[in-house]
């Protein structure tokens, strides 16, 4: 499997769609927003550019697309108005890799009133996991709920049978794969962003992690624990081979903070600022609306939204692997184990979030 061509979430507005399916990752960006205030605060504030690049990776496509962005022009906006002086330009840089929907974005900017006349938009595909622009070009990245996807399967997970990604039964050597794989890109990712960073600018990236040390745990690894039962069944069931189970892996890490420090402070061209660990029901629908307002299906059945948001994620995924015919019946039976077990248990996404300064 080429992640690079095979990994974007559903694109279009429709029922699958990531744009109507991205609930939870809207939560996070909510959750996150004072740690971006403070670095943008900081970052304009001491060096008052007038030209103020912007970029965001993975960024995706849908309504959380453009949230960031339009948050750092209104604050950057605001400060300059206190100060009386003349706002600066803006240009932002939307990157995801080439399979994202950037139409649906670009479609979608005249309605988000980022498209003021001091403000510049380009779409940018490619691979974080290597120079997307020029040295020293970039006042500030942002990226949410992107860099725990690995740039590629890691090699060498042949003993992970009957799972498709980390697990309670996995074997310490997949463990082991899967944090080198992590590595290797996220050290990568750092060496080419302190390339393309002003001096003095600013990176806020949240990740999809975990608290404990534990990598197989189910704080991250459960969801897809999950979703391998639903494929496990379809292959005693006859409709998909157990082989192709046996042989899908997803390209994904899950960091603690402890992680994500060890490797900003071996490449070197960082200071953090400041790191959170925030945590978001897998549900998003579970405290986000009040008085009626979420349909019967989903305020009945959890797994419901739950599913459909995974299924936006990593349909693609599936699809390349065991072909569109089975996408269906899988999410079912996903959907019929996600609500069996979000009864029961207590069920949440740990969110990594550091903000860092480019040193020099």
């Amino acid at each position: 499997m080429e992640v690079v061509q095979v990994l974007h979430m559903n694109g279009g507005v429709g029922d699958t769609s990531y744009a109507n399916n991205s609930l939870v990752q809207k939560k996070v960006i909510t959750m996150t927003k004072p740690v971006r205030e403070e670095a943008i605060t900081k970052l304009y504030s001491t060096s008052f550019p007038a030209k103020l690049v912007i970029a965001d990776l993975g960024c995706s496509s849908g309504p959380n697309t453009l949230l960031v962005v339009s948050e750092f022009i209104n604050i950057v906006s605001n400060i300059c108005k206190k100060l009386g002086s003349q706002s600066p330009e803006f240009q932002v840089f939307l990157n995801d890799l080439p399979g994202n929907d950037f139409n649906t974005i670009f479609r979608s900017l005249p309605k988000t009133g980022c498209g003021g006349s001091h403000c510049f938009f380009s779409g940018l595909p490619g691979s974080f996991y290597g120079r997307l622009f020029p040295s020293k070009s970039v006042n500030i990245f942002h990226s949410s709920y992107s860099l725990q996807w690995l740039s590629q399967v890691p090699e060498g997970l042949e003993s992970n049978k009957g799972n498709i990604y980390m697990a309670s039964t996995s074997p310490p050597c997949v463990l082991k794969a899967y944090y080198q794989q992590f590595q290797t890109d996220f050290s990568l990712f750092l060496k080419c962003r302190s390339d393309e960073l002003v001096a003095g600018g600013r990176m806020i990236l949240t990740f999809l992690g975990r608290k404990s040390d534990d990598p197989s745990s189910k704080e991250c690894c459960y969801i897809w624990e999950l979703l391998a039962m639903a494929l496990n069944e379809m292959a005693s069931e006859g409709i998909i081979e157990e082989e192709k189970v046996d042989s899908f892996n997803i390209p994904q890490y899950t960091p603690s903070p402890s992680e994500i420090k060890c490797e900003v402070m071996k490449e070197g061209s960082f200071e953090i600022d400041r790191i959170e660990v925030t945590e978001v029901s897998w549900d998003a629908h579970s405290n986000e609306f009040e008085g009626g307002n979420v349909s019967q299906l989903q305020s009945k059945d959890g797994g419901y939204d739950v599913a459909q948001c995974m299924r936006a994620v990593a349909e693609p995924l599936l699809v390349s692997h065991f072909s569109e015919a089975i996408i269906d019946e899988a999410f079912n039976k996903y959907k019929r184990i996600l609500a069996d077990r979000m009864v029961k248990e207590k069920t949440e996404f740990v969110n990594v979030t550091i903000s860092l300064v480019r040193s020099g």
